[in-house]
């Protein structure tokens, strides 16, 4: 039946069936991660989504409002997850409990709550806590790390001493400090050089290759769903190769190939998922487009030239401030009218 009144095109989208399927289409990447990595990764999800919901749960207690809305549309589940994601899978509880703190209580309820946000919660909390603990969100476990649970459970709540032997260089780490330290001296592409460290897999770095194509599965499935357009995460792939390509033409031996840098690191999760933010990116189609080039460019320029191995986070965050700029000045013409052309020297009537 066709309503009387408008709108007569009506869709059942909601904060709760949005976050819900965010949630869904992560699910590839975590089940991919936890077969590689172990346990120790849903210990982080479900320590993140408890400490997410009880900040959520104090803020609104403090502010004396009703909390049952906030805790039941899955926005701050949407947060825990990414930063349990994004954070070492053997870092210690309260690592994992301090960026959550600053997600969701700093970055987010102090700007007053969902929607209101100028950046995405789980960045700010990956970048404060590198800047703060770098040598904590530097540990990341070998691929081939066979611990049991009660050793992974040891090492998250600090019964045990952690032990540097079971951590090992990421792919991009050892781009970042090897190839900086012997350049000019090494031979060869920069594929020998990880193949030579059995830190290079199929296409991409061992075992995150597969993460990475799990995330984008996960982000095709939204793009599917109608909960994200193409916008951002195709001017974010397309930067990042064009960029990538050009220095891997120009110096091979120091430059890693695109598809090195696509399933690398964070930037399949950072296209789909993180910068496709709805209230902290852009909301303008040519927002957007513009948003995910640059989210792109600065990915790769930090990941190459900066002091971080993965330059996800700042870029993202960097690009935050720009949305505002970049929807005012890419708004479309009002709908039945003509954009205004000014010619030089005529009066404005």
């Amino acid at each position: 039946m066709i309503p009387l009144s408008s709108p007569y095109l009506r869709r059942s989208n909601s904060t709760r069936r949005i976050m819900r399927l965010v949630l869904l289409s992560l699910l590839p990447g975590i089940a991919v991660y936890a077969a590689l990595i172990g346990p120790a990764l849903l210990i982080q999800i479900l320590l993140a989504s408890l400490a997410a919901l009880g900040f959520e749960f104090a803020v609104f207690f403090l502010r004396k409002r009703p909390a049952r809305a906030a805790l039941t549309d899955h926005s701050a589940l949407v947060s825990a997850w990414l930063i349990a994601l994004t954070f070492p899978p053997l870092s210690p509880w309260w690592l994992t409990i301090t960026g959550v703190f600053f997600a969701i209580v700093i970055t987010k309820q102090l700007y007053g709550g969902l929607g209101q946000n100028p950046f995405n919660p789980a960045m700010v909390a990956f970048a404060v806590c590198i800047i703060a603990f770098p040598a904590l969100m530097s540990q990341w476990p070998a691929m081939s790390l066979s611990l049991s649970l009660p050793e992974q459970l040891e090492l998250i709540f600090g019964f045990a001493p952690r032990l540097d032997a079971l951590t090992s260089a990421t792919p991009l780490d050892v781009i970042k400090t090897v190839l900086q330290k012997t350049a000019g001296i090494t031979h060869g592409t920069v594929q020998e050089l990880l193949m030579s460290q059995n830190l290079y897999g199929t296409f991409a770095g061992r075992g995150w290759e597969w993460v990475a194509t799990a995330y984008l599965v996960g982000g095709v499935f939204l793009l599917i769903m109608g909960v994200i357009t193409w916008h951002v995460p195709l001017a974010f792939i397309a930067s990042m190769t064009l960029i990538a390509l050009v220095f891997w033409i120009i110096d091979p031996s120091r430059f890693s190939a695109p598809l090195f840098h696509l399933f690398s690191g964070g930037s399949m999760l950072g296209a789909f998922f993180i910068a496709t933010d709805p209230v902290s990116g852009c909301a303008t189609p040519r927002g957007k487009i513009i948003f995910g080039i640059g989210a792109g460019l600065l990915a790769y320029l930090i990941r190459v030239f900066g002091v971080f191995p993965d330059g996800i986070a700042f870029s993202i965050l960097l690009m935050n401030l720009c949305a505002p700029l970049l929807d005012s000045m890419s708004q479309p013409a009002v709908f039945g009218s003509r954009p205004q052309v000014r010619v030089p020297g005529e009066k404005t009537p």
